[in-house]
């Protein structure tokens, strides 16, 4: 009996019933794990291939002024940020405005029509997601203004974007010849990721700041105005607000009193 019992004891047994336990539970885990869907697999084969492709035209297109990773170049004609964290919102909208590429180093990036496809560009933003997490492209839910308040946009549109875009969204003069654009005509889409990236002098109003449903409130009052709907009667004077009425009342009122003050003078005479 006891030399049975020191077999039972013995290292190699030991040995034995560890292979046993281990080789039992990388099969049950192997047979039990879920599975990756054909869809899944599907999936992240063609944002790889999206990422590579965004990666070629980034380096054909970009790479000369923010360097071949993006992280961004120092010089006089070849200046760009670093592009690691901006995010698909950014590309969307610097690129889906024409705004880059650049064709000319300048104070600042004029709006123009874009060069490349939307395939493209969703292409572009892919790759530069995959160099660093930073702001998406907007939801649908939130630019299709289905449940947006138009009251609620213009306030907070006079709180924080009237002083350099004007209170119509018609546009205005910065310093050093910067300027805030005319929200007149511009997509949805892209009213939404200018407040969600800051492009040039513009503060950054992230989902903290101004949530996703404010910024949904803002752009049904943009396009409200561009609608009309801000026009009360009579003439618009071009939208452009106090600078507007200031102009008219300097050029035909002042004009008019110093026609009637010469007609009394030659009456008088």
């Amino acid at each position: 009996m006891s030399k049975l019992a020191a077999s039972r004891r013995s290292p190699i047994a030991l040995i034995v019933l560890l292979f046993l336990g281990l080789t039992f539970t990388g099969t049950a885990y192997a047979a039990l794990q879920p599975s990756t869907s054909p869809d899944a697999t599907a999936a992240s084969a063609t944002a790889s291939d999206d990422a590579e492709e965004g990666k070629k035209l980034f380096l054909a297109n970009c790479a000369s002024c923010h360097g071949t990773n993006a992280e961004g170049k120092k010089g006089i004609n070849t200046a760009g940020p670093s592009l690691v964290g901006v995010g698909s919102a950014a590309v969307d909208f610097q690129v889906g405005t024409g705004r880059m590429p650049m064709a000319n180093p300048a104070v600042q990036a004029p709006e123009k029509p874009k060069v490349f496809t939307d395939k493209e560009i969703e292409q572009l933003g892919i790759f530069i997601d995959s160099l660093g997490p930073g702001p998406s492209v907007p939801d649908a839910q939130y630019i299709d203004l289905v449940n947006a308040d138009i009251a609620n946009g213009g306030k907070i549109f006079r709180t924080n974007c009237a002083m350099c875009h004007n209170s119509s969204a018609q546009g205005g003069a910065l310093t050093r010849g910067k300027y805030a654009p005319s929200l007149m005509g511009v997509e949805s889409k892209h009213i939404y990721e200018a407040m969600l990236t800051g492009p040039q002098s513009m503060p950054v109003f992230n989902d903290h700041t101004i949530t996703p449903q404010e910024k949904e409130d803002v752009i049904a009052f943009v396009k409200n105005i561009e609608e009309g709907g801000n026009d009360f009667g009579g003439h618009t004077l071009g939208s452009m607000g106090p600078a507007g009425d200031a102009l008219f009342i300097w050029t035909i009122g002042i004009g008019l009193l110093i026609a009637v003050a010469i007609w009394l003078g030659r009456k008088a005479a």
